[in-house]
């Protein structure tokens, strides 16, 4: 298992994280979460041993491999699927190994077939398929990509050489749907230990089984996904500061006594009794929570439906078309999804909408007044390295007053210091906020957004829900980010061989069928007439579900009195980290057996009612 013990980072003398200690299980996946700049990168640069600790060790078994994505994937004309391939360097080098000695080649045999060495390309090849790479960009070189694409390939390659601890930083940055939802599947399998710092809150849900909180400089683990986690949490902070309200109103009726008669001879001692009861009382430690850097998207005025019509359009590149035979409308209060494979035509569509790509057949037509807004990552290498966010807003606003300029940053999260310093130093979420700003700043009627939640931490990413929501415009979204899609988009496009038509089912439903989990349906002829059951069967079903029901009840129960357990403040103080990885552990089990009893509770009802209606 990975130990970290009571360690201590600063950087430039100030404390990055400071006595932290956190034990992840052998074979756990975990997710890494805390607010951008916290910290998160830093441990993972500790744990590889990159950087040297003030205090305290981190431990990890002897002999273990630990693996993360490179920065960068050479540009060489290597193929691919070999660059894979040579990720796993004990396999290379073995096949790679010239010898006469018969002994020596018998037992490279025996540890190629104990590695499952000839089945490396199909694993490779697999792994390729799943973050994007069809059967052919597979045999071409490193160099035929951009630096998005070898970022793949990068992660393709530590996937396949399997490390016994796995680090992953923000993975999904350079995935699509698509890659994403492959890549929460892959590691839910995946035989050893991860550990991923992510925003993702699908993958955090669905991928692991554990957070490691970084907060406050300290770390906390957590045996719950996400959500219960954020629930966990939340009930924790609640009742902290429901204890320092109560505190607080104890000393301010004691400081009232003082104020009366700390003058007056007679009641000096009582006063100064209740002076040392107000030094005694000791509010509880709250982690400084950030306010909620919110979006404020200018609102644009009404524009009559619809704004956009395609009939019979196609577009493409150079003559040839990508999408073809376009039907379409937009409305001002549409909030669409565009779905689709990566290469299917998904950005040739947004920059059609856009107006930045001409139809090459069929119609199109835009409403009078229509303003479009465009956010794109590539948009993030577009800004002026040198300029700082309040020229790039000069520049599109030359006659505004500077403090009209700066008020427009701080509606994007951009405080006054970051207003000043120059885009090369910003970190990837201000870049982003900034660029959204320049999207948004002429009130466009209609936004397009492609991968917009990268390098957003997750409540930066809630605020952008909550804009998205209010705002009255158009959205055309493409995301990675199924939590976004799901709580802004109400229709959903499918970008498909040639075509974009409307996908008539759910995300879940579209998320199912790229992971290959739908099972064909027999049609309802092939299928015998069920028996009629009799009243006893009835009753004995009756019976089951019935009971099926108490343990669900008494295992919810049996979870509430563990979560009020783990919402004790005190649990969490100095020296009780034993104490509360036991009850961790313990809410974990209890969650674990209350998700078999509803599924068994699920399975008796479905039977009953089968029953009934036969």
């Amino acid at each position: 298992m990975l130990r970290i013990e009571n360690i201590s980072y600063s950087v430039e003398g100030r404390p990055l994280i400071e006595h932290a200690s956190a034990t992840v299980p052998t074979g756990h996946k975990v997710g890494l979460v805390g607010r951008n700049g916290t910290g998160k990168t830093t441990l993972f640069r500790l744990i590889r041993g990159e950087l040297t600790l003030e205090t305290g060790e981190i431990r990890v078994p002897r002999g273990a491999r630990i693996g993360g994505v490179s920065q960068e994937v050479p540009g060489n004309e290597v193929s691919l699927i070999d660059t894979v391939m040579a990720a796993d360097t004990e396999r290379a080098a073995l096949m790679a190994e010239e010898t006469d000695d018969p002994t020596r080649i018998a037992d490279i045999q025996t540890r190629l077939a104990d590695i499952d060495a000839w089945s490396a390309e199909a694993r490779a090849a697999s792994i390729l398929k799943g973050l994007g790479f069809d059967d052919a960009e597979q045999r071409m070189p490193c160099s035929a990509f951009s630096g998005g694409w070898r970022m793949r390939v990068a992660l393709a390659a530590v996937l396949f050489s399997e490390p016994d601890l796995l680090l992953l930083d923000e993975p999904t940055n350079y995935l699509d749907l698509e890659g994403a939802l492959w890549l929460e599947s892959y590691l839910a399998k995946y035989p050893h230990t991860v550990l991923i710092v992510s925003h993702d809150r699908g993958l955090l849900n669905r991928a692991v089984g554990g957070i490691l909180h970084l907060e406050d400089r300290k770390l906390t683990y957590y045996a719950t996904p996400y959500d219960k986690f954020a629930e966990v949490r939340a009930a924790r902070l609640a009742a902290a500061e429901s204890e320092n309200a109560k505190a607080k109103a104890r000393i301010a009726h004691l400081q009232s006594f003082v104020d009366r008669f700390r003058y007056k001879a007679s009641k000096a001692v009582q006063a100064q009794s209740r002076l040392k009861m107000i030094e005694r009382i000791k509010l509880i430690s709250t982690p400084q929570e950030a306010a909620l850097r919110a979006f404020s998207f200018p609102e644009p005025e009404e524009l009559s439906p619809p704004i956009i019509t395609m009939e019979g359009a196609s577009v493409g590149y150079d003559g040839e078309p990508v999408l073809s035979k376009l039907d379409l409308r937009i409305d001002q209060d549409d909030r669409i999804a565009l779905l689709g494979r990566n290469g299917e035509g998904k950005s040739t569509l947004s920059k059609l909408i856009a107006d930045k790509l001409a139809p090459l057949s069929g119609k199109i037509s835009r409403t009078n007044k229509l303003r479009v807004g465009f956010f794109a990552q590539h948009q993030l290498e577009e800004l002026h390295a040198d300029e700082t966010p309040l020229e790039h807003v000069r520049r599109l606003r030359p006659d505004e007053s500077p403090a009209r300029l700066r008020a427009r940053l701080a509606g994007f999260g951009l405080t006054a210091d970051q207003a000043d310093i120059t885009a090369a130093r910003l970190s990837g979420g201000q870049k982003a906020r900034l660029s959204l700003l320049l999207a948004t700043i002429d009130a466009p009627h209609l936004l397009i957004l492609d991968e917009p939640t990268n390098h957003l931490d997750i409540e930066s990413r809630e605020a952008l829900v909550e804009a998205l929501t209010a705002y009255s415009g158009a959205v055309v979204l493409v995301s990675h980010d199924m939590h976004l899609l799901s709580m802004v988009a109400d229709r959903l496009w499918l970008v498909k061989n040639g075509r974009v038509t409307p996908y008539e089912e759910d995300l879940e439903a579209y998320r199912r069928m790229l992971l290959g989990s739908d099972s064909p349906k027999t049609p309802k002829a092939d299928k015998p007439k069920p028996k009629r059951p009799g009243r006893d069967e009835l009753l004995a079903l009756r019976a089951e579900a019935r009971k099926c029901e108490e343990r669900v009840n008494k295992i919810n129960e049996m979870r509430d009195k563990l979560a009020a357990k783990l919402a004790d403040p005190e649990l969490y103080e100095d020296g009780r980290v034993g104490e509360l990885e036991t009850w961790n552990r313990k809410y974990a089990e209890v969650m674990d057996g209350l998700a078999r009893a509803e599924a068994m509770w699920m399975a008796a009802l479905e039977k009953l009612e089968a029953a009934e209606a036969a």
